[in-house]
């Protein structure tokens, strides 16, 4: 590969990654079907019946479902076939699937969908590309499991609105994908009322995901969504009339995968399949990062039945966060009914009531042991607080449902943090992927959280290069430095490597790939086919890059990087990556200077400048130190780029930020100067160091913001130096009759201002001293504290005189007067052939003036270069004029020296001498009344320019006609021009011609023939001897000619320059004042004496630059300043700057707008109170029954417990009490139990899957877990496990009876998968240590537990607590074995007891005994069990006693008792 072709790729490479792929790689429509088919048929299946068995209660039906004609020919078997039965395990085969495209709904607004019908066996990852890779979704920030009610539930009016709002909010900004059943009924059909509500009003932002998976077995109407090569689009009809018990799709979601098993009428096929793919997502990393955060999952409960409570209670099991919305109905409104309530009020009878009420006729289906479960599962899921979040609407009246989903996720990764995983940084990476500052704000930096700098900047990184202002305005209010964070070279080049697709990134790969191209030129490195390692970038290319569009007029920016990096652009790889590149061992030592320390508030809003981030640069904006430099760069920045970039409208966007900035510029330039005008100005002479040395007056001339340089405070200073050292309120006369009799400079005649200055100091002394005497005080500020300025000197006053820019142009003027009036004398009356003394001084004169234009064009204080000098003196017009008039002159001189040419030489001088007086109106650029005029001058001869244009058709259209009418075959080139051009044009201005009227023809007045060159030719005569020409059509056209020609366009060219006087009159003073600047620089640098006494100035200037190389040093319009009075200048423009700052705000809030929006907010709120006071009106009357039938519940138990105790003391009742669903001596055990319970019983020991079985547990609800309390339907399945194989058996050996848990009932018998009934020892020990001598940190020893794949405390099962284990000889070694064995009696114990274990039976239990080991540093077995830490690679370490310690719940208590004991923080 060639370095061209090599050259082309990397550009290529950068761009694709910059680009869009929508809008530049985007395929055409019909390649992109046939990929996504092609892949759909590789990789997914469908399910098909391969054995067709009739089933006995229907007709021409198979078991699974499908008619016998849609089974395939060869599945079919003969009817005296006796093979097996059907079985869906072996006669359900996969085949490719035939369902896939585009689904069309119809409708007005319809929208096309995307579908596939899936196997049940299909792998959930393959699924995930489906999704991503071949439909194009972005991958989800977070992942929303809707699910509840199947069928259609009421909802009301608000709680609707609100779920609606809430579920869209969360999914826009947070980048969600809401998964649903799919179907047109029950919560689906609210999700995708939701989701078509926000299509209609934001049709032009990005959709939202909602993902359908529905069991494809029981769609209506499947059959239109079958084709082999896929349907584009499948038109899809909701039938929801004619559906029976099949379901119609939602014609709302945006995706569909459709289920398929095999058989047909089946609901919940999906569940797993579904279940599979949620796990799936949740374990993909946010945002496709190598590591950081999971995507989360919630999942959100509207209604529901028996069916959405398994699927809650599965859903927290895994840790997932769950959301239900008080008031949808039934099971979602039992759990928040109950929710927050103790365990104990948590009854079966409490539930039994909630049932009845909330499910009404249904609850009579519900059995007693279907409720006793239920019970369980609700008791298990109030006490995983953590993952529950109830919505309220009376409690959450100032908040959405999609805080309550997102508060839902944070406040689970804050429980997690007592598992040791970093819950503070989870939460807010959380918050950054999902956009949500306001959460931030309330849920993250709150007391509790304690951030240092250098934690966030992970933080601060995620937020500027997602683009995130909002955040970078929170992290830098909470502790980020900028200073910290932008440290180190690595941080910023990797910002500038994250750039999005801009214009700056590709400019900045070219140079790169320029560079590397110079490098291999100059070591004569041939071009290599492959760049393996990428292209290097630093900071040296970016500040290339930008000094570029600032101007060569400025330093670099950055110095040389102290590190290099790789720029990655391969064609595999079409994303641009920076990899940090070690030095090579072979680059030249650097020598050690000090580097010029950078400001990161600088850096920061470069970066986003070049983005065209506007937020971003704002924020970064208030960071800057150098705050009015750094906004006019950014606009001669933004200005450049619009300049050279292709794109329309982003330069427009561009242009507007850069006004922006000016605006800000101008802002705290007027505060600045407002507060201290000295101040002021020397900000706008002051050398920037952060912006390549240049000021902030050269940065907006250069960057043509004419209304800063407009600003009275600038004007102030241009004035200030046009007047040199004279004072600015000092009359032109007194100036002009000092320049001729200076010695008036002597007196008070003239003022300068340095007498100004110290009469300033003086008046100040006096009224000090004043004040003194009156109040009889001293002052701090003592007259002789100011500082004592001299006047100035004779010869000083005589030089600022003559030097001041001021009276060089008086100069000036009168010079160019005597020149003009010498020019007019020679060319008038003294040109001779022999020239004379007066020509020869006007030509000594010119030689000054080309001397003056040549030290113009190399006078470069500002170190343009030759070529921007060169550009800028072409592009002024007055320059123009002078390198006319003096090439006129030369060319008329050579002309005027020969004798052939002499009189053609004068006339070239005749002209010139024309192009010198218009040079004069230059002159009028300095005044105030007339320099605006000639701007508008100016435009109007640019107007005036395709004004001829216009004009000049008709003016030949008429002239030719008429000649070609009047005049026969006429050769004379010049009477053809004349008659053709010049007598139509002099006509528009009344010169009427007489040879269209026969009236006035003369015959003695032309030549027949045309022979006589001084008259015209005469027109075609009859035998009367005149004009045979149609008289009256010459008329008419003469009229028509001056209708147009006088009245349409003069009028038109009047109309015009109208126009354009009224649209630059607002804005000549503006362009006048910024054009002004020019002229002052240029008579502050002229040499003092005029010409043609100037030409000995520029023999001085010559002999000082280039002989003693003595430059002349302008502090004027570029001043130095010592660096701690820099820093007093900048910190007080910070002041300024945030002084305007708060002025601006202040105005937006008080602007008409800003109280228009305030007053519809409120307004908003209003009506959003008042509908939900009358929704709570009757929420607070059925509220209040419910509170008193509890208490009326409540009272009957208390009374009920009163005569129990009547009874058990021998009073017989009087009459016989009422059953309730529960049996009195039951109600009395259970109410006396949770009166007298304080503490919990166990949780683990009652979970409803044994572990490592497929065993299931009676469920014990709360209240029944005392062997006390009567549970008459108790009946708990016996297992036992004997070498890995389960074994049930309903039987209950007599042995059992013997042994009883004594945490209560446990919902199985046997001794389970422990060794044996009763007690079993266990011993976990805590061997501890000082992690140095100054016992600072204690750290315990901990062991990788294989089978939970987490850490764990050295134990085991034991037959006394005074043993170690035998499992720990291999863990340990032997002889570390034996050596801790006889140390176990010596060790403290910390706890023993009872563990709730989650292999607990009825009949078995597990007993822990926790001892504690603690070894001196410098022992010998401490240096054994160092060296066995260091062979086990990683299964043994050392880990400190902390609360972020990953134990179980078990071992973290025995974890904290140890810290205690040894008197440390946990």
């Amino acid at each position: 590969m060639g370095e061209a072709e090599l050259g082309s790729r990397l550009v290529h490479a950068v761009a694709m990654s910059a680009v869009r792929p929508s809008k530049h790689l985007s395929l055409c429509p019909s390649v992109q079907r046939l990929a996504v088919s092609c892949w759909i048929k590789d990789n997914i299946h469908k399910k098909e019946c391969c054995f067709y068995e009739k089933d006995s209660s229907k007709e021409d039906v198979c078991k699974c479902g499908y008619s016998k004609t849609e089974h395939p020919a060869e599945a079919i078997k003969p009817e005296d076939f006796t093979g097996a039965s059907w079985d869906i395990h072996k006669h359900v085969h996969e085949v490719p699937t035939d369902a896939f495209g585009d689904i069309s709904f119809g409708g007005v607004g319809q929208k096309l969908g995307k579908y596939a019908r899936v196997s049940t066996e299909t792998r959930p990852e393959v699924l995930y590309r489906l999704l991503t890779d071949q439909w194009k979704l972005p991958p989800p920030n977070l992942l929303i499991s809707v699910t509840g009610g199947a069928k259609n539930f009421y909802l009301k009016a608000h709680l609707k609105n609100m779920f609606h709002r809430g579920l869209i909010k969360v999914a826009q900004t947070t980048g969600a994908w809401i998964i649903t059943g799919g179907t047109h009924a029950g919560v689906m059909k609210h999700v995708g009322q939701a989701v078509r509500d926000y299509a209609l009003s934001n049709s032009v932002q990005g959709k939202i995901v909602a993902i359908g998976i529905a069991t494809w077995g029981v769609i209506h109407n499947r059959d239109t969504l079958v084709h082999s090569e896929g349907c584009f689009p499948a038109h899809y009809l909701m039938d929801t009339k004619d559906q029976g018990r099949l379901s119609c799709l939602d014609n709302n979601h945006t995706h569909f995968l459709l289920v398929d098993n095999g058989t047909h009428g089946e609901y919940g096929v999906e569940i797993e399949l579904r279940s599979r793919l949620e796990k799936c997502i949740s374990g993909k990393r946010l945002g496709n990062k190598e590591s950081g955060a999971t995507i989360p999952v919630v999942c959100v409960v509207l209604d529901g039945g028996p069916g959405t409570l398994s699927t809650i209670y599965n859903a927290m099991l895994n840790g997932t966060p769950c959301v239900i919305l008080e008031g949808s109905g039934r099971i979602a409104d039992v759990i928040a009914q109950v929710s927050g309530q103790p365990l104990s009020h948590i009854t079966i009878t409490l539930i039994h009531h909630l049932m009845k009420k909330f499910f009404g006729a249904e609850y009579e289906g519900f059995s007693d042991l279907k409720i006793l479960r239920w019970t369980k599962m609700i008791q298990d899921i109030i006490r995983m607080s953590h993952l529950l979040t109830i919505f309220r609407i009376s409690e959450d009246s100032h908040a959405d449902v999609d805080v309550a989903i997102l508060q839902a996720l944070l406040k689970t990764s804050r429980i997690n943090a007592s598992q040791g995983i970093e819950s503070w940084k989870r939460q807010l990476e959380l918050a950054i992927a999902w956009n949500r500052v306001d959460l931030a704000e309330t849920e993250i930096f709150t007391e509790e959280s304690q951030w240092k700098s250098s934690d966030l900047h992970w933080a601060m990184f995620s937020a500027l290069v997602g683009s995130k202002p909002q955040f970078v305005s929170l992290l830098l209010e909470n502790g980020v430095s900028l200073r910290d964070f932008l440290q180190d070279e690595e941080t910023l080049c990797e910002l500038y490597r994250q750039l999005p697709s801009c214009f700056f990134l590709r400019k900045l790969a070219k140079r790169v790939l320029s560079s590397h191209r110079g490098r291999r030129k100059a070591f004569g490195i041939r071009a290599r086919p492959r760049m393996s390692q990428g292209e290097t970038i630093s900071l040296t290319h970016i500040s290339e890059e930008v000094r570029h569009l600032l101007g060569n007029f400025t330093k670099p920016l950055y110095s040389p990087p102290t590190a290099a990096y790789h720029f990655n652009m391969t064609l595999e790889e079409t994303s641009m990556s920076l990899s940090k590149s070690t030095p090579s061992s072979q680059s030249p030592p650097k020598e050690d200077k000090p580097e010029p320390q950078r400001d990161p508030g600088r850096d920061l809003f470069l970066w986003a400048i070049v983005q065209n981030n506007k937020e971003l640069a704002e924020i970064a904006w208030e960071q800057c130190r150098d705050c009015m430099s750094a906004a006019l760069a950014s606009s001669k920045i933004l200005k450049k780029m619009a300049q050279e970039g292709s794109d329309a409208d982003e330069a427009e966007d561009m242009l507007e930020l850069a006004d922006h900035y000016e605006r800000h510029a101008i802002g705290v330039f007027s505060q600045c100067h407002k507060n201290d005008e000295e101040r002021a100005q020397k900000l706008l002479v002051r050398v920037s160091h952060s912006w390549g040395k240049t000021t902030c007056l050269r940065l907006a001339l250069e960057a043509d913001d004419k209304n800063f340089v407009a600003q009275s405070g600038v004007q102030a200073l241009l004035t200030q130096i046009w007047c040199g050292e004279l004072s600015v309120d000092s009359p032109v006369w007194r100036v002009l009759v000092c320049m001729v009799f200076f010695p008036l400079i002597y007196t008070s005649f003239l003022v300068f201002r340095r007498d100004e200055t110290i009469q300033r100091d003086h008046d100040k002394r006096e009224e000090i001293k004043t004040v003194e005497t009156v109040t009889g005080s001293m002052h701090h500020i003592t007259s002789g504290s100011l500082p004592q300025l001299k006047p100035l000197s004779c010869w000083s006053r005589l030089l600022s005189l003559y030097s001041s820019p001021q009276v060089k142009f008086y100069w000036n003027i009168v010079s160019y007067f005597a020149f003009l009036f010498l020019f007019a004398v020679v060319l008038m009356i003294d040109f001779q052939r022999t020239p004379s003394p007066a020509e020869f001084l006007l030509y000594i004169w010119l030689v000054s003036l080309v001397c003056e234009e040549i030290r113009q064009l190399f006078h470069d204080p500002d170190g343009f270069g030759f070529r921007k000098k060169a550009k800028m003196y072409i592009n002024e017009l007055w320059n123009i004029l002078d390198v006319l008039s003096i090439l006129l002159f030369i060319v008329g001189l050579v002309f005027r020296l020969t004798t052939e040419l002499f009189y053609a030489g004068k006339i070239l001088l005749c002209i010139d001498f024309v192009v010198f007086c218009l040079r004069l109106m230059a002159i009028f650029t300095i005044s105030r009344t007339l320099g605006p005029k000639i701007i508008i001058v100016k435009r109007m001869m640019m107007d005036m320019f395709f004004f001829m244009f216009l004009l000049s058709i008709w003016v030949v259209a008429y002239g030719v006609a008429k000649q070609g009418i009047l005049i026969d075959n006429d050769n004379r080139l010049d009477w053809i021009i004349r008659g053709a051009v010049y007598e139509p044009y002099v006509t528009i201005f009344g010169n009427f011609p007489t040879n269209i009227d026969n009236t006035a023809f003369d015959i003695n007045s032309c030549s027949m023939n045309g022979t006589d060159p001084l008259k015209p030719k005469c027109p075609v005569l009859n035998e009367n001897q005149t004009p045979v020409f149609p008289e009256w059509l010459t008329i008419i056209m003469l009229c028509v000619y001056l209708l147009f020609a006088n009245i349409l366009l003069l009028n038109l060219l009047i109309a015009i320059f109208n126009f354009t006087f009224q649209e630059v009159q607002d804005n000549t003073d503006r362009i006048w004042k910024f054009q002004r600047y020019e002229l002052i620089k240029e008579y502050h640098s002229r040499p003092a004496a005029p010409p043609p006494l100037i030409i000995l100035s520029h023999l001085y200037i010559f002999i000082r630059n280039t002989v003693l190389r003595k430059p002349f040093v302008c502090k004027e319009f570029k001043n130095e300043l010592p660096q701690l009075e820099e820093e007093e200048l900048l910190s007080w423009e910070a002041l300024m700057k945030d002084r305007y700052l708060q002025s601006t705000q202040q105005d937006q809030s008080q602007s008409t707008e800003r109280r228009i929006l305030d007053t519809a907010q409120k307004v908003t709120a209003i009506a959003d109170c008042l509908e939900r006071e009358e929704e709570m009106d009757s929420a607070a009357v059925v509220k209040r029954l419910a509170q008193l039938e509890k208490q009326a519940i409540q009272s009957t138990r208390a009374l009920q417990w009163i005569v129990d105790c009547l009874k058990s003391q021998g009073f017989a009742p009087t009459e016989p009490q009422s059953q309730t669903s529960a049996t009195p001596d039951e109600a009395t055990e259970s109410l006396r139990s949770a009166l007298e319970r304080d503490d919990g019983f166990h949780v683990n020991s009652r979970q409803f899957r044994y572990p490592n079985s497929k065993v299931t547990r009676f469920p014990v609800p709360e209240e029944k877990v005392p062997w006390e309390v009567s549970f008459s339907s108790y009946m708990p399945i016996y297992y036992v496990s004997e070498d890995g194989d389960d074994h049930v058996d309903g039987s209950e050996p007599g042995a059992l009876d013997n042994f009883r848990n004594p945490g209560g009932r446990t919902g199985i018998r046997g001794r389970g998968a422990l060794s044996c009934l009763g007690p079993n020892l266990n011993l976990d020990l805590v061997l501890t240590r000082w992690q140095d001598s100054e016992r600072s940190v204690l750290e315990y020893l901990a062991v990788w537990d294989e089978s939970r794949g987490t850490l764990a405390l050295p134990g085991g099962p034991v037959d006394s607590a005074d043993q170690l284990p035998l499992c720990l000889k291999r863990t340990l070694g032997k002889k570390l074995y034996e050596t801790l064995n006889e140390k176990v009696s010596e060790g403290t114990k910390v706890s023993e007891g009872y563990v709730d274990d989650c292999r607990n039976t009825d009949n078995a239990w597990v007993e822990a005994t926790v001892r504690n080991i603690h070894l001196d540093r410098t022992s010998q077995v401490m240096v054994d069990i160092n060296n066995m830490v260091v062979s086990s690679h990683g299964y043994l370490q050392w880990r400190e006693v902390s609360g972020k310690a990953r134990l179980s719940s078990n071992q973290r208590d025995s974890l904290r008792q140890v810290a205690l004991l040894h008197n440390r923080k946990f």
